[in-house]
């Protein structure tokens, strides 16, 4: 009798288990009644350290619980601001997530956002899958699927692809002990920047540990900086004017968290993010193996894509695409724009890389990723040009992502990270103008009422000092 009855039970057992996250829903078992423990959060110089560890829907919840106050307040300040910004109300986004993004993600990463929307609900936040999944595409939703939608239904594009950050990595020759440096600021709107200030400490059960910068609701970094215990590293820029989107595709924000989840070499890296590629979000990604000291540039658009490599040299990225047909094909760059933002920068960062060769280390990138000249006009002042953006500055704005004349955007935080810290899980970061500069809300609606329109949505964004954050670390 035991020995007819034990099948039978076991065949329950897996078909309760199949059909408990077949739609990536979460039902807690015995053993997952505790969801929060291991997991806990601190606060230290603008950034919020959470630690989350366990099976997808455990590191979800503890996500969901732990940013409940955070994650609220992005999605309140997100909808109004993308309203004005794209024309699309939240309900457009929501409708996207459902039928355009929601299939293409691994069942692993379903029930992660599940169990966010769940420790959410929980926490007293009001919000639903669909939500959440909007939120994690915030970059290629409103800049890469939109546009294309618009062409598909014959109107001029509303939206157009940003460009986002500026980041370095070097090796060889060019570093102090012949190891991988690697810096990264970020780049965007002070609405959603100042918002940008989660450090994720993530065990999960499966593939390997991770340390990355982030915002609330968000399963990976998205700015994407970040490193793994196998000893990859992490960055990328965004490439401006970017024109290309296949909806049938995977999203971009669920192949950059599986690529640095499962990577353990920069061929990984790249095949995973190859994997049912969208388009979206479409960046220049800097990468290093710490255990080779191998670099790479892999600019990845959606047709096009080239992989450059070396053991002694540098990439540098500040928006503009590298590989001379993906620019002709997929973009509308323009190269004879020296005096944009994305050139000027190039320019700054190959003449700091050149005056440092032989010297760069976590130091030397740090204190690049402050610097405040403007190559085009050959000054100082910190503005749309410079490494650490400011663009609030600046009387021309960035025409080519449809930021004004004073715009509220630029460099909202910075990260550095060498060989040694990424072989003990840790970096540096700093909130804020890492050139030392403080955003006042109040002070910059009084001084520029054509943005009125975000008074409520824009905080103050202070610099804070450069703090090292470690895997497993208490406040």
């Amino acid at each position: 009798m035991k020995l007819r009855f034990f099948p039978a039970l076991l065949l329950g057992v897996t078909l309760l288990s199949s059909s408990q996250f077949r739609f990536g829903q979460w039902k807690p078992s015995r053993t997952e009644d505790d969801r929060l423990k291991a997991s806990y959060r601190f606060e230290s110089n603008g950034w919020i350290y959470v630690h989350l560890e366990g099976a997808p829907e455990q590191i979800g919840y503890q996500h969901g619980k732990l940013l409940a106050k955070e994650t609220e307040d992005l999605l309140r300040v997100l909808k109004p601001f993308l309203q004005h910004e794209t024309k699309r109300d939240w309900e457009f986004y929501r409708t996207a997530s459902r039928d355009v993004l929601w299939s293409k993600i691994d069942s692993e990463f379903q029930r992660e956002i599940d169990g966010i929307v769940k420790g959410l609900n929980d926490s007293g936040v009001k919000v639903d899958r669909w939500d959440i999944v909007a939120l994690n595409a915030l970059e290629e939703l409103p800049y890469y699927y939109l546009p294309w939608l618009d062409k598909q239904q014959g109107r001029l594009p509303t939206t157009h692809a940003p460009g986002n950050c500026s980041a370095v990595i070097a090796t060889g020759s060019y570093t102090k002990d012949r190891r991988i440096v690697m810096g990264h600021n970020a780049w965007t709107n002070y609405i959603v920047g100042e918002r940008w200030n989660i450090i994720f400490d993530i065990k999960p059960i499966r593939g390997h540990r991770i340390l990355m910068d982030g915002l609330p609701g968000v399963i990976t970094s998205d700015d994407d900086f970040g490193i793994n215990s196998a000893g990859i590293m992490v960055t990328e820029t965004t490439i401006t004017g970017f024109t290309s989107f296949d909806p049938a595709g995977s999203p971009e924000f669920y192949r950059a968290r599986k690529a640095l989840q499962y990577s353990d070499s920069i061929d990984d890296y790249v095949k995973i993010m190859l994997d049912s590629n969208n388009g979206g979000y479409a960046n220049d990604w800097l990468l290093g193996d710490n255990k080779t000291g191998e670099i790479a540039l892999f600019e990845l658009g959606l047709k096009e894509h080239s992989v450059r490599r070396t053991k002694d040299g540098y990439f540098v990225g500040s928006n503009f695409p590298v590989d001379p047909k993906l620019a002709r094909v997929e973009t509308n760059f323009d190269f004879d724009n020296r005096q944009g933002s994305p050139l000027a920068r190039k320019e700054r960062w190959e003449q700091m890389v050149a005056h440092s060769k032989k010297m760069m280390d976590v130091e030397t990138v740090k204190r690049m990723e402050g610097d405040t000249y403007d190559s085009f006009e050959k000054k100082e002042g910190a503005n749309e040009r410079s490494l650490c953006g400011c663009v609030e500055r600046s009387a021309r704005g960035i025409p080519e992502w449809d930021w004004g004349k004073f715009y509220p955007g630029g460099t909202v935080q910075a990260k550095a990270v060498d060989s040694h810290m990424a072989q003990t899980m840790q970096f540096w970061a700093a909130t804020g103008h890492p050139c030392g500069y403080d955003f006042i809300a109040a002070t910059f609606l009084k001084e520029r009422p054509e943005y009125g329109w975000m008074k409520g949505l824009l905080n103050d964004m202070k610099s804070h000092p450069w703090t090292v954050f470690t895997s497993g670390m208490r406040k």
